[in-house]
């Protein structure tokens, strides 16, 4: 029979698991796609002691039941490493063809992304409340609601791929934004009959616009 592996504390390691020279533990695994994965801890088991100078982490064990879950889940264990900006450039790499306006958006979206701690964070550790807060942060710092809440949608979308991707589970920007932050859009107001027929009156004896009489007549007819 073969000898079991063990670590440098005489712990018999499991399949996959296996330690290096310098103390740090290692698992390997296959992902989706059939490529062989690496991850890496310096503790074994959650009771570990991480070494003086690492900073601390999950357990080997530890993150071998999260890759197990997610392989079990059919979630895609790198793809929920990226970060949410590569989330969102990818995003905006497979729906090119938009208006000049909304590439205006986007690109203003990424350079707030990338000038936030928002923007370099992996999706999987996106939460929800880590998204209000990230909307009450815009709110300080003078963004209207509406450019807020545009962007809001923006990253529910690139969010949503991601889960269709199967990187995650659940979309943290799935919630409503008044619920957070003050709706403070005025709502439009139709034009009153006194307004309208104003309106209309001046239309009619003004010389450059009187020829623009009848369509400005049927679109307050037809515009309610």
């Amino acid at each position: 029979m073969s000898q079991k592996r063990r670590d440098n504390r005489n712990r018999i390691l499991r399949s996959g698991e296996s330690q290096r020279k310098d103390g740090r533990y290692a698992y390997k695994y296959t992902d989706g796609f059939g490529k062989p994965q690496f991850v890496y801890a310096w503790k074994l088991v959650p009771t570990d002691k991480t070494p003086a100078g690492k900073r601390d982490d999950l357990s080997l064990r530890e993150k071998e039941k999260q890759i197990q879950k997610d392989l079990d889940n059919g979630i895609d264990p790198i793809g929920k490493k990226m970060t949410v900006c590569q989330l969102y450039a990818k995003q905006t790499r497979h729906r090119a063809n938009v208006r000049q306006g909304t590439q205006q958006g986007r690109k203003q979206l990424m350079r707030i992304l990338e000038e936030d701690n928002l923007g370099a964070c992996p999706i999987e550790n996106v939460k929800l409340s880590d998204a209000k807060e990230w909307a009450l942060l815009m709110r300080d710092k003078g963004y209207s609601f509406k450019t807020i809440n545009n962007h809001k949608h923006s990253l529910k979308a690139a969010f949503y791929t991601a889960i269709q991707d199967d990187c995650i589970r659940k979309n943290p920007f799935d919630f409503q934004l008044n619920t957070v932050i003050e709706d403070n859009i005025e709502p439009k107001a139709p034009l009153t009959p006194a307004q309208e027929a104003s309106l209309l009156s001046f239309v009619e004896s003004d010389s450059i616009y009187q020829k623009y009489l009848d369509e400005i007549g049927i679109l307050l007819g037809t515009g309610h």
